[in-house]
């Protein structure tokens, strides 16, 4: 069965886009938007400083993304251990990218793992001006002094012919 317009899939692994017939690649329109989700993700852990709460990160990222002209930028990441969602502070939730009280007045320490949700949202000329959501998600850790990414991250879609 084939698709009759681009289908996003989000896998544990990534985002995937479902090739039309005859179609080699993504279009470009899709890899500007997974590009801008890239830089988003420049921003979100170029702004990691310990002694930052999740709401005045949340607030440095999305304030920096808007500056950058990131399209629809979101952020929604909560702090990785053991358990999966450990204390620590939250940093948006998909539905409040503002204030979230309580963990999100948690501070940032030195050697803290997060699980870095976030998508951009851009309209898409192809769909007729419709918006397009490319959601990431991959794990980092904060050294004290910067965060880094510990299985690398995506930055192409996954082909699915």
């Amino acid at each position: 069965m084939y698709f009759r317009y681009v289908s996003p899939f989000f896998f544990p692994s990534g985002v995937a886009y479902v090739l039309r017939p005859g179609e080699r690649d993504a279009p470009e329109t899709f890899k500007k938007l997974m590009a801008e989700a890239n830089r988003l993700q420049d921003v979100y852990y170029g702004e990691f400083k310990a002694g930052l709460t999740g709401n005045e990160l949340l607030g440095n990222i999305l304030k920096k993304a808007r500056e950058l002209g990131i399209p629809g930028p979101k952020v929604y990441s909560h702090s990785l251990g053991h358990f999966l969602h450990e204390p620590g502070p939250l940093i948006g939730l998909p539905w409040e990218q503002v204030n979230n009280v309580g963990r999100g007045d948690v501070k940032l320490v030195p050697m803290s793992a997060f699980t870095a949700e976030m998508s951009v949202t851009g309209p898409v000329p192809e769909w007729g001006g419709a918006d397009f959501r490319v959601p990431l998600e991959q794990d980092i850790l904060f050294d004290g002094e910067k965060a880094f990414f510990l299985a690398g991250r995506q930055t192409s879609f996954h082909l699915i012919k």
